[in-house]
């Protein structure tokens, strides 16, 4: 395994980085801390790497000093039963002049792939001189068993496919500083191409049916790979049964009782814990999320109906049976993604008198913003009723504004002294971060 290992490493060092389009994350590591980069599979995980790696040779660090593998390479695979140890091993049989001198970079791709990779992460930072960089497709490298087995020395950043502004990166628009006429125009343009392809990289360039395909791929990479297959799960099909029911409905509420009670009416013989847990893995995977109310009590919030998203829109469209999905629906779901890039504290609102808000967002002052979805606000109708939602919420909350993304509509409203600010969904997305 160690002269695999020499292998490998040597191989990687001499081969081209493909870094790929630059993200907007900016991870700086924390001296002691392995650094942990963790998102759904296929967001651009391993090309960040990349990119960290490329920072580092501008900086001087030698191509020597960086030692890269990738969990999912079927060589490694007697590693899960030898352990991880024959990895510096190998490395310093191949730099013995290193080791303890200088500090040598590691990058460990998909490392949550074999157990017990803490404990080795743990040492190799107490005992090495060394930083240290994972990726993972789980959230529960997030989770206090984690932090409490690596005593505190993990720092996680969380990466999500392409933003609106990284897929205007990617197609070489710019979209910085103010716009004139002609880029406003060439963004819009770019809008309805994200509006279509949804942010995964490797989707971006693709022709709508191989983008359907490669989605539809994702589904089952994630399906059987990181829920079926991680937990052993004895009846997939009540998991995929459910997840599509979940994904025709993006945007919309449920409960456990009524998805219980949809998989009993297709012969699937799962309780509602059994439901509880798969709508918890979905979200470890960061695949599909669950959005509470927005409650002073917990036990309310969590006895509410909650509302259920896709970690992109454009993937919704191409798993979807179609029958449910409605625009108005996708361009909530890509308004959530947007929204839970930047902040973790993402809720939905209802009034006393039972209007909907479609986002409470606690910012990182803790304040927060009240966010509201509408495809077209040109129904009188459909005006008064989100108009009338708003202001009651922002009246509850003692707020003075709010916002309205709409497809294409720009609007400044004000209602009993406060300001409604209605913003078309391409720009709020380039935007948010500063609101």
């Amino acid at each position: 395994m160690v002269e695999t290992l020499k292998t490998m490493i040597i191989d990687f060092q001499e081969s081209a980085l493909k870094t790929g389009v630059p993200r907007n994350l900016r991870v700086e590591p924390v001296s002691g801390k392995a650094t942990v980069c963790i998102g759904v599979r296929r967001s651009g995980k391993s090309t960040y790497l990349f990119q960290l790696m490329q920072r580092l040779l501008d900086i001087g660090v030698a191509r020597r000093n960086i030692l890269y593998l990738n969990f999912f390479d079927d060589r490694l695979y007697a590693l899960k039963h030898d352990g991880l140890n024959g990895i510096t091993e190998a490395y310093y049989a191949l730099y013995p002049e290193k080791k303890n001198r200088e500090t040598v970079y590691c990058f460990f791709d998909e490392i949550q792939l074999v157990s017990g990779w803490e404990s080795f992460v743990d040492r190799l930072i107490r005992t090495e001189k060394c930083e240290v960089y994972i990726t993972g497709s789980s959230a529960h490298m997030l989770s206090k068993e984690i932090a409490t087995q690596m005593r505190g020395r993990a720092l996680s950043w969380e990466i999500f496919p392409f933003s609106f502004s990284e897929f205007l990166d990617y197609q070489r628009i710019d979209h910085r500083g103010p716009l004139s006429t002609q880029r406003r125009l060439m963004v819009q343009k770019a809008f309805e191409r994200y509006w279509e392809t949804g942010g995964f990289p490797e989707v971006a360039g693709l022709k709508k049916f191989l983008r359907i395909k490669t989605h539809q791929e994702y589904l089952n990479t994630v399906l059987f790979r990181d829920i079926i297959e991680r937990y052993d799960i004895s009846h997939p099909k009540a998991v995929a049964d459910l997840a599509h029911w979940l994904i025709d409905h993006a945007g919309s509420l449920y409960s456990v009782n009524n998805l219980t009670g949809y998989l009993k009416s297709l012969g699937h013989k799962a309780p509602k814990s059994s439901v509880a847990d798969y709508l918890k893995w979905f979200e470890d995977a960061y695949f599909l999320f669950t959005v509470r109310v927005f409650d002073a009590s917990l036990s309310r919030s969590h006895a509410n109906p909650k509302k259920i998203f896709c970690i992109d829109h454009a993937l919704v469209v191409s798993i979807s049976s179609g029958i449910l999905t409605n625009s108005g629906h996708l361009l909530e779901n890509l308004v959530f993604a947007a929204l839970r890039r930047e902040h973790a504290g993402i809720y939905y609102y209802k009034t006393k008198n039972g209007r909907e808000v479609d986002f409470l967002v606690l910012l990182q002052n803790r304040s927060p913003m009240l966010v509201q979805v509408c495809e077209s606000m040109a129904d009188e109708k459909t005006r008064k009723r989100e108009l009338a939602a708003l202001e009651e919420a922002m009246h509850e909350l003692k707020l003075k504004t709010a916002i309205i993304v709409t497809r294409n509509q720009t609007e400044q409203i004000t209602l009993q002294g406060c300001k409604v600010t209605v913003i078309p969904a391409w720009r709020f997305l380039l935007e948010m971060p500063k609101l």
